[in-house]
């Protein structure tokens, strides 16, 4: 029983980043209906920025702060710079994810050119080896700050999108672009702000993540595939589905990994967008998306 209690809190804790990823994933496609497969190499060429800023000599908090908001606005500059004249030239939604993509390659690009390719240890304020023990179960620092990372960082942005007039907004903006046009919403700032939002998410998780991990120009291709199936696992179009559906892929990983094997551990995320897609298509807590026209 401790045992699975161990690998229910190390699961937890993963699917809490796993979650702040697929929330990025969620909204943008809430916005624009699109993918952004950019997500996860907008995250690692922020956390190369936090790490060439440390490596400089610069205080940790610094660095993170200019990593998140490096992210945020090399996103807003792409929404700008590519997608909306990209949507004024009536580009296909396949198009403007394929944008995306080669967007994404861009950055690897980049980060491969400027940055080291061998893996590193990621310096971070909070230490992997100091444990605390509560009852039979052993907790790091990392481990707990990165739960509390996801919880906070999700909570916040569920806050903000549910309990706000901004938020409000960007409902209306996602729900029926033109009538919230003809309200005088500015839905170009709130796109823009959406996308930047997003990629803010997906540093804060890339971040714990680098830790947790090493950081190299690839580190977050599998965190970003297991934040894509969080997000397909609670629905797309659902802010609270992409957090459920984070914590119940992580705490499944944990699991199964830890009573079967890793081998099946990594193959459960795309046993699991298999069956979804198979059995509910619109997620747990998503529902179908009706285009307004």
């Amino acid at each position: 029983m401790e045992l699975a209690l161990q690998y229910l809190v190390s699961g937890l804790s993963q699917g809490s980043l796993y979650a702040l990823v697929a929330l990025g994933l969620v909204l943008v496609y809430r916005a624009n209906r699109i993918l952004n497969f950019a997500h996860g190499e907008v995250t690692t060429a922020s956390a190369f920025v936090a790490f060439a800023l440390m490596a400089a000599g610069q205080p940790w908090y610094l660095a993170f702060g200019a990593a998140v908001l490096f992210g945020a606005v090399i996103s807003v500059l792409f929404y700008f710079a590519i997608i909306i004249p990209a949507q004024r030239r009536q580009a296909t939604h396949l198009g403007q994810i394929a944008l995306t993509l080669g967007f994404g390659l861009v950055l690897q690009g980049l980060v491969l050119g400027l940055g080291d390719t061998e893996p590193q240890t990621f310096p971070f304020p909070l230490s992997e080896t100091r444990v605390y023990r509560l009852g039979g179960v052993v907790i790091s620092q990392l481990t707990l700050g990165a739960f509390l990372a996801g919880v906070i960082g999700c909570s916040l942005c569920y806050l903000l999108v549910q309990k706000t007039r901004f938020g409000l907004a960007m409902q209306a903006t996602s729900e029926n672009l033109p009538a919230a046009q003809t309200l005088g919403i500015p839905t170009r700032r709130v796109l823009a702000f959406s996308w930047g939002l997003s990629s803010a998410l997906g540093v804060v998780a890339g971040l714990f993540l680098a830790a947790a991990l090493l950081i190299d120009p690839f580190f977050m291709l599998d965190p970003f595939f297991k934040g894509f199936t969080a997000a397909i696992l609670g629905g797309l179009n659902s802010l609270p589905g992409a957090m459920v559906g984070g914590l119940l892929l992580g705490a499944a990983e944990a699991l199964a990994g830890g009573f079967v094997s890793v081998a099946f551990k990594n193959s459960l995320a795309f046993l699991i967008i298999i069956a979804v897609l198979l059995l509910r298509p619109e997620g747990l807590l998503g529902k179908q998306f009706i285009e307004r026209v």
